[in-house]
Formats: structure tokens, C-alpha cells, sequence
């Protein structure tokens, strides 16, 4: 049940944002339900590939590149997701910050936070 309330606010919060920044589009709600499915997998199974082949770059740079890693499965997931789109790496980045800090937020208020 968790499982579906975090889809769902990551759904909500993704077509809130859509509507807030230029860059971002998305069709509809099950557009942002299944945009919310496909960044969980991602973040699942590509994120950690990824943050073991920049670690390197990571730790030099104090954790930021960890920003950089967000914004490319953003944009990865506007090539698996059709009637989602995000206009450039920078809408991305910001797009992914946004949204983590508002995933934070939420999951706070509603008591769903992991512990």
C-alpha cells in the first residue's frame, strides 16, 4: 500500500511540476503515473551502475556529480516515456532537484518516510 501511495504522490508531484517549469510536458495524469514507474525502476536498477562508474568523479567532486547522474535518468526516462518530455539537461536538473525535495517533503507530512 506505501508502494502505491509513493507512485501516486510522485505522479501528482511530476504533473505539478510539469505545470510550474517551461520545460517540462506531460500529457496527462497516467502519463505522470507511468513517468513515476519508470523513474522508480531506474533509479532501481541504472542509478547505481552509474553512480559506481562516476565514483571517481563523485568523490572529487564532493557529491554534486550525484545532480548530474538525476538529471541523465530524467532525460532517460523522457526517451522511454512517450507524451513526456523535458526540454534540456539544465530543465532536467532542475526538474530532478525539485522533485526530491518535494518527494522529501510530502513523504514527511504524510509519515510514508523511510526508516
Amino acid at each position: 500500500m506505501k508502494l502505491l501511495l509513493r507512485l501516486l504522490v510522485t505522479a501528482a508531484l511530476v504533473l505539478l511540476l510539469a505545470n510550474l517549469l517551461t520545460g517540462v510536458h506531460v500529457a496527462s495524469f497516467g502519463t505522470a503515473v507511468i513517468v513515476a514507474v519508470v523513474l522508480g525502476l531506474l533509479n532501481l536498477f541504472i542509478k547505481p551502475i552509474l553512480v559506481i562508474l562516476t565514483l571517481p568523479v563523485t568523490v572529487i567532486t564532493l557529491g554534486l556529480f550525484l545532480l548530474v547522474i538525476n538529471a541523465i535518468i530524467i532525460l532517460l526516462c523522457t526517451n522511454i516515456v512517450g507524451g513526456f518530455a523535458v526540454d534540456s539537461f539544465w530543465t532536467a536538473l532542475i526538474f530532478s532537484v525539485i522533485l526530491s525535495i518535494l518527494q522529501s517533503i510530502t513523504y514527511k507530512i504524510l509519515g510514508d518516510d523511510k526508516k
